[in-house]
């Protein structure tokens, strides 16, 4: 009987992680990018993805899908917005914006007890305060309140070792208990005032534990490898990302899986040259030509960023440089400075892995949240006894055509002509436009 929780805009499951560990039913999630939905269903097999944009979806839509015939707890998300340039018009009324009202509209159609809403500290400054004053009042216009004042949240402050800070609202029901934002439960050493936190885990008590991919010349090619015994020193912050100790899963479903591989360390091949300005560079600090930060053990990272998707360029954000090895941090080592464990996988390719743990929600942010949430429901959590085996390994190698395919849905990209090199229509982009010249 754990409560359910619907995930909007889901990505490869950073919130949904975290909400499961605070001791919800993630029921269901939405999520457009199918290579994203992918890893969703791999690591969520028993959660209903939906490869589909929330502009089609309606709350009963979701319900039927879902099979969901009680009561939605709460419905989280960070929906995109970007159009605050309309000067004398509602931000929201901006079509950039328009997933954002989707999001107003799924949570009072589901009739949902509680919302979190997540995203960038960008918001709460300048011009863009006005959008966050719309918001809120479009959440009370359809029977919900929100928290005052809102709160941007540094997952550095619960236990996640990077400087990384986004906008919560969290909100519901009028007549309802308004969660609070959860307290701070760790500090980074030099900011520590008073010891009454406890220390953010370090970069060093984060990945010192990780063989060096380097040593193992299939992760170029593959994206797993037997690894040996565990190191005589490994932190408490380690223990948990390999699941050692029962509370390590907290009232989340532990899940079957196998220690012994090292994997989403395929490594970048750096050249002498770049390995050796690597090496010169002081920890904490900027290498000059390539602007990548260099860790400092006793510190904690900068904040991962996704890059870009295909559609827009396919940049690739740069990782931060390891403080003991002269190369750029794996996605594995990105997953432990995100506070992803050990069993959670990624796509296979560095760059989409890269990109599903930039856009993510730091899981043990999500689960502070998700305990407030909780906490405001008067529920008390209740652990899984039981494993759940994972999803099909397919799921973390399917290229974007693929995932498409398995999920039924248009490509959302172009794809190139293998002989030519030229970039071919999508088939549901042609299909689409020969129909609206057939009905013009």
């Amino acid at each position: 009987m754990r409560p359910i929780a619907i995930d909007l805009f889901a990505g490869a499951g950073g919130m949904s992680l975290g909400f499961e560990q605070a001791g919800f039913n993630v029921a269901a999630s939405v999520e457009i990018d199918p290579i994203h939905a992918c890893v969703h269903k791999f690591n969520f097999p028993d959660c209903t993805v939906i490869a589909e944009s929330v502009e089609t979806l309606s709350g009963d839509e979701i319900r039927r899908r879902a099979g969901i015939t009680g009561k939605v707890s709460v419905v989280c998300g960070g929906a995109p917005c970007q159009g605050f340039s309309m000067i004398g018009k509602r931000v929201l009324d901006d079509p950039r914006n328009g997933l954002v009202r989707h999001f107003v509209r799924i949570v009072a159609e589901l009739d949902a007890d509680f919302f979190v809403f997540e995203n960038v500290k960008g918001l709460t400054v300048g011009a863009h305060r006005r959008f966050l004053d719309e918001l809120i009042d479009a959440f009370e216009a359809v029977g919900y309140r929100v928290r005052l004042p809102w709160s941007v949240l540094n997952a550095a402050s619960y236990g996640v070792p990077q400087d990384r800070r986004r906008l919560f609202l969290l909100g519901a029901k009028n007549n309802l208990q308004t969660p609070l934002y959860p307290a701070p439960i760790t500090t980074r050493m030099d900011q520590q005032l008073e010891h009454t936190l406890s220390p953010t885990p370090t970069c060093a008590e984060a990945l010192g534990d990780l063989p060096d991919a380097d040593r193992y010349e299939q992760l170029a090619e593959a994206d797993e490898v037997k690894i040996g015994a565990l190191p005589r020193k490994i932190s408490e912050y380690a223990r948990e990302m390999r699941c050692l100790a029962n509370d390590a899963w907290h009232f989340g479903i532990p899940r079957e899986w196998n220690s012994k591989l090292l994997t989403s360390s395929a490594r970048t091949m750096h050249s002498e040259i770049s390995r050796l300005r690597f090496a010169e560079t002081t920890p904490g600090s900027v290498e000059p030509i390539s602007r990548f930060f260099k860790l400092a053990p006793d510190g904690i990272s900068n904040t991962l960023r996704a890059g870009t998707d295909a559609a827009r360029g396919a940049f690739t954000s740069p990782r931060p440089i390891h403080y003991a090895h002269n190369r750029c941090i794996t996605v594995r080592e990105m997953a432990r400075l995100h506070g992803f464990p050990d069993w959670f996988r990624f796509h296979r390719t560095k760059w989409h892995g890269a990109r599903q743990i930039g856009n993510a929600v730091p899981p043990p942010l999500a689960r502070a949240v998700a305990s407030a949430i909780m906490e405001a429901a008067e529920v008390t959590p209740q652990k899984v006894a039981d494993a759940l085996p994972l999803g099909a390994r397919k799921l973390l190698t399917m290229e974007m055509s693929e995932a498409s395919e398995y999920w039924g849905v248009p490509c959302p990209v172009q794809t190139r002509d293998r002989k030519s090199g030229a970039k071919k229509r999508p088939q549901w982009q042609t299909e689409i436009e020969r129909l609206s010249r057939a009905t013009s």
